[in-house]
């Protein structure tokens, strides 16, 4: 399945924050512009209306005072009065041709704008837009006057303003992303506990509790979490109840066969080997020929006999509350180094001291082993089985390696591995089995403590 990217909340949010901010600067960034080209336009339509009318006036006093004289228009008196940098003032005839025009030059400015500036303010706003105003003197249209600004001085102006504010957003805009990561940091703090609790969890720690949040929106998760934290440990507490009271049956019945096994079948394999020595005592008297028949009879019956005593082991272990963990694990290794003839070599090594352990956690830890050497021997074919039992801070590790075929779907499949794995579920452990770095298995089981002191408690209640 393909994986997203994934980026952090705050890095999200902050770019977010960012984005919107940036725009809403181009949105006032483009406010401006809007503004000040409209600005710019009506003030070139004021100043040709106020040349249209002194130029009106001129006129009238020309024809009131000489009649008509060849000095008109003269625009001198009103550019003295309006002229601004870049501005031109023009007068054009009622043929079209211009008969005065006065330009004010402009300075080059400090910072001239960016051509890319300057080509989309001049699509954008056509910048040395002329204004145009007639001049009407007793109903009679003179001409008009035209008023324009330089399109070079008008994009500096625009780009003048557009360039405080950029300067305003390089200034603001990271620093209001410092600020907000700095807020969502803070707000998002209580987090990282969520996602400790919840790896807490995971591993198994169902006493994990998330304290309480200011944040309304964490406070709900926190109540959700505690709560299925204290159900997931009450649902746990109960199955390892049943689990224990399943196993404590499933040995019963053990038991219950190995005296069974012992007391019927024992003494009928015995009483068969009695029989079989009986016939061939008489057979070696009366009928010679009868003696191999006799003599595989009892081969058969001892070789049911130690197949039944291997079977009674099994399913009646030694008593671990009286011989101790350690004593009861060195005898099984010591019974499967005999039975296997050489063909696997096991091996066991302690680390701790087991003598103070539970009678109900060594059974446990007891049958948890003899399950996992029976798998290894018998189906993994392995030669060498190593087991190790350790006593570290807080908890009790088993460690089982062997070098034997790695089957571990059917492995983990299996009545064996899932009985074992009920055991450690009892005694609230783990188990993991896995294929081991150089061929085999590794089979791990940790035993907690603290289920260790509550068998304790259960055994002084």
């Amino acid at each position: 399945m393909w994986n997203r990217p994934r980026f952090d909340l705050k890095v999200r949010l902050t770019l977010r924050v960012a984005a919107i901010s940036a725009a809403c600067f181009a949105a006032i960034s483009a406010y401006f512009l809007v503004t000040a080209d409209r600005a710019a336009h009506a003030r070139s339509d004021s100043i040709a209306a106020i040349v249209a009318k002194s130029l009106e006036l001129q006129q009238g006093k020309i024809q009131w005072v000489a009649g008509p004289r060849s000095d008109f228009p003269n625009l001198d008196p009103v550019a003295a009065y309006v002229m601004t940098p870049g501005l031109c003032l023009a007068f054009r005839g009622p043929g079209g041709d211009m008969l005065q025009r006065f330009c004010s030059g402009a300075p080059a400015p400090a910072s001239p704008p960016p051509q890319a500036f300057a080509a989309f303010y001049r699509s954008l706003f056509d910048p040395g837009r002329e204004a145009a105003r007639p001049v009407i003197v007793r109903g009679t249209k003179l001409g008009e006057t035209v008023v324009s600004v330089d399109p070079a001085v008008q994009t500096a102006e625009a780009w003048h303003e557009a360039g405080r504010l950029m300067l305003a957003l390089a200034i603001a805009l990271p620093l209001l992303c410092v600020l907000v990561y700095a807020a969502l940091a803070r707000a998002l703090r209580p987090t990282h506990m969520i996602r400790t609790g919840l790896e807490r969890i995971a591993a198994g720690d169902l006493t994990t509790r998330l304290p309480p949040f200011d944040l309304a929106e964490l406070s709900a998760i926190r109540d959700v979490f505690n709560h299925l934290a204290e159900s997931l440990d009450n649902a746990l507490a109960e199955r390892s109840e049943l689990t224990r009271r399943l196993i404590a049956l499933q040995d019963e019945e053990r038991r219950h066969l190995a005296r069974e096994l012992h007391d019927e079948f024992g003494q009928s394999l015995a009483a068969i080997r009695a029989l079989a020595s009986s016939a061939r005592q008489t057979a070696a008297q009366e009928c010679p020929s009868l003696l191999s028949e006799c003599d595989g009879i009892s081969r058969t019956a001892t070789g049911m006999m130690e197949t039944l005593r291997g079977a009674l082991f099994r399913l009646r272990p030694p008593d671990v509350e009286e011989l101790g963990l350690v004593a009861s694990l060195e005898g099984l290794v010591a019974g499967w180094n005999g039975r296997s003839r050489g063909e696997t070599r096991f091996s066991i090594r302690f680390d701790g001291a087991f003598e103070t352990l539970p009678a109900a956690v060594s059974a446990h830890l007891y049958r948890i082993v003899q399950e996992a050497l029976t798998n290894a021997a018998k189906h993994a074919g392995a030669t060498r089985v190593s087991l190790e039992l350790t006593m570290r801070t807080g908890e009790i590790a088993l460690a089982i390696d062997d070098d034997g075929r790695s089957n571990e779907p059917a492995a983990k499949s299996g009545m064996g591995l899932l009985g074992m794995r009920e055991r450690v579920a009892a005694l609230r452990g783990r188990l993991s089995f896995e294929a081991g770095p150089n061929g085999g298995a590794a089979l791990r089981v940790v035993i907690p403590l603290e289920a260790v002191d509550r068998q304790l408690l259960g055994h002084a209640a």
